[in-house]
């Protein structure tokens, strides 16, 4: 299995620093240069965009030869990610730039698994290889390797192989901050402790309504954190407006998006392995997950289509997702979950109910809270699916496998603090007056 160790290095040295730097800042040079290269090549109805010059002469003696190999290795794959995306339609562009030399570069590079060594301990250390003439400039041994401190508890210390590291340098953190891939064994993998089943409602206003077989119910709230985007995007557009005439972005503007979006993984990381830790808990072994494609097909409005789809980076959460439950022996599938949140569940209509903010209500009777109630009809769909096909399989007569109804307990809010999300007291909206004959399928 394989999973990633993310840490802070820290240079020993002024000396240290400037020399990391400098192997960053040539990294984002040579990046460039590969990827006009390549971006010529496709414009150019006669060129191969795979055939491109070769960089080792000029760049190795900074780098090393197989720096050097890793980052042409890298553009390539994200070139290869750009068609494979262009051929489904879903491409946003050509792979882009790291920063320009006038603007500043973004401080990047990528080093092969065999010339980067990391030792855990009391006073953990990270090893890279750099080229000659930086070791000589800065006066390291023809063996020796630049040798970095190491801030932070891995996940994993003890893994079968590493991967390729990535080391950048976080400008909103001011640090520099690795990226270690590594392959650890299966058997380290938690169970699950039964086979109950989850499905999420996934929103903007609500980042994750979480609905469980054994009755419990997770709501996981992002007015706040959807609000702090909602600013930062207003700003780069603003900025974006003061550009001179042919200046696409700046500094600033760089920096207002690498902000955004690492405040926005850093919460839907520690949502991702909150949720699966609870459910885990509750004896869930398969998740099921609302495909974004249809609340965007079918949602409530214009503004929250947008966003739903601006804010979330939903294949990165869905991976992020089905990584955590890995860990604990779980499996995360995303199905349909179209008119789950315009479905009355006490008499099925959707097209009688109305949404006002939090709240569905239908004229039958029922009011209930909006999210909550779109991941229970979720939830109920799939799972008499799957009760139906295991039926199927093993021919098992109703009077034997019964649908038995569970009562939904008190839901829990959870919000998020900047580091963690914890349960808030305060009540979810009209659940008091929610249906209480409404429940979840069992197995």
């Amino acid at each position: 299995m394989k999973r990633t160790n993310t840490f802070d290095v820290v240079p020993q040295s002024d000396a240290d620093e400037e020399l990391l730097r400098r192997l960053l800042d040539a990294s984002a040079a040579l990046w460039n240069e590969i990827n006009f290269e390549r971006r010529e090549n496709y414009a150019d109805p006669d060129a191969d965009v795979w055939d491109i010059s070769e960089y080792r002469g000029r760049y190795g003696g900074t780098l090393g030869a197989s720096t050097v190999q890793q980052i042409e290795r890298k553009n390539r794959e994200a070139w290869r990610s750009f068609f494979a995306l262009k051929k489904k339609g879903e491409a946003n562009g050509k792979p882009g730039y790291w920063g320009n030399e006038r603007e500043g570069r973004e401080l990047r590079t990528y080093i092969r698994n065999t010339s980067y060594s990391v030792k855990w301990g009391d006073y953990s250390r990270l090893e890279i290889l750099v080229g000659k003439d930086l070791k000589d400039q800065y006066g390291l041994g023809h063996r020796e390797r630049l040798r970095l401190e190491v801030r932070g508890k891995p996940n994993w210390d003890e893994y079968d192989k590493q991967g390729r590291l990535e080391l950048v340098w976080d400008e909103n953190a001011q640090t520099f901050r690795a990226f270690q891939p590594v392959t650890i064994d299966n058997s380290r993998l938690a169970q699950p402790l039964a086979d109950e089943t989850a499905a999420l409602d996934i929103g903007a206003n609500n980042l994750v309504a979480c609905t469980t077989t054994t009755g419990t119910q997770l709501l996981y709230e992002g007015r706040d954190l959807f609000e702090r985007f909602r600013e930062a995007t207003r700003e780069i557009a603003r900025l974006q407006s003061l550009l001179d005439d042919g200046r696409y972005s700046s500094n600033r503007i760089r920096s207002l998006y690498r902000g955004r979006t690492r405040r926005r993984d850093h919460a839907q990381d520690a949502l991702a392995r909150d949720l699966i830790e609870r459910v885990h808990g509750e004896g869930v072994s398969t998740v099921y997950v609302g495909a974004l494609t249809d609340v965007l097909d079918a949602h409530w409005s214009v503004r929250a289509n947008a966003k739903t789809h601006n804010f979330w980076a939903f294949r990165a959460f869905v991976k992020r997702l089905a990584c955590t439950a890995e860990e604990y022996g779980m499996t995360v599938e995303v199905r349909s979950e179209a008119w789950t949140s315009q479905e009355c569940p006490q008499c099925s209509s959707t097209d009688r109910t109305t949404r006002h903010r939090d709240t569905l209500t239908c004229p039958c009777g029922f009011e209930g809270h909006a999210d909550l109630t779109a991941s229970e009809t979720f939830l109920r769909r799939h799972q008499k699916s799957k009760i139906s096909d295991w039926r199927t399989r093993h021919a098992v007569s109703r009077q034997r496998q019964t649908d038995v109804p569970r009562p939904m307990a008190r839901p829990v809010r959870l919000k998020w603090d900047d580091h963690e999300w914890s349960e808030s007291p305060r009540s979810c909206p009209n659940e008091e007056r929610t249906n209480p004959q409404v429940a979840s399928v069992g197995r």
